[in-house]
């Protein structure tokens, strides 16, 4: 069991260098009327602690993680477990699970490697807005 993720929330790890990540992070923060969502970036201490925990690589940085339940999830699995906790007409996308694991994966995985020419990289790690200092473990 995970002592940094309190128990009935979701922990989303991203990549706070990129833009689109950033951009999804604050997507998802306007939609989490619950609070069921923390956050953090890959590159944090506390990330890292996370991922060794899960025996994963400390240097991850190939796809948003979200951790529910004890449970780790990646790339479009995430995707699809994320909006499926969003406010609003969101939860509907779930639908997109009758897509192949392989082909969405794909999808993701094709965005995730060009993420930095499409969308640029952030010259400084994206740490949240002001008011979102609870959602946010750094």
């Amino acid at each position: 069991m995970n002592t940094l993720i309190p128990k009935n929330k979701g922990l989303i790890l991203f990549d706070g260098y990129c833009n689109l990540c950033s951009c999804s992070v604050r997507f998802i923060l306007k939609r989490d009327k619950t609070n069921f969502f923390l956050l953090s970036n890959l590159q944090s201490e506390k990330a890292k602690a996370v991922l060794s925990s899960f025996q994963l690589p400390e240097n991850y940085d190939k796809s948003v993680i979200l951790i529910l339940d004890n449970t780790i999830w990646f790339e479009s699995d995430a995707v699809l477990k994320i909006v499926s906790k969003l406010n609003g007409f969101w939860p509907i996308l779930r639908f997109f699970k009758i897509i192949p694991k392989p082909l969405r994966d794909f999808v993701y995985q094709l965005i995730s490697r060009y993420r930095f020419k499409l969308f640029r990289k952030r010259t400084e790690c994206y740490l949240g807005e002001k008011n979102d200092s609870g959602k946010f473990i750094i």
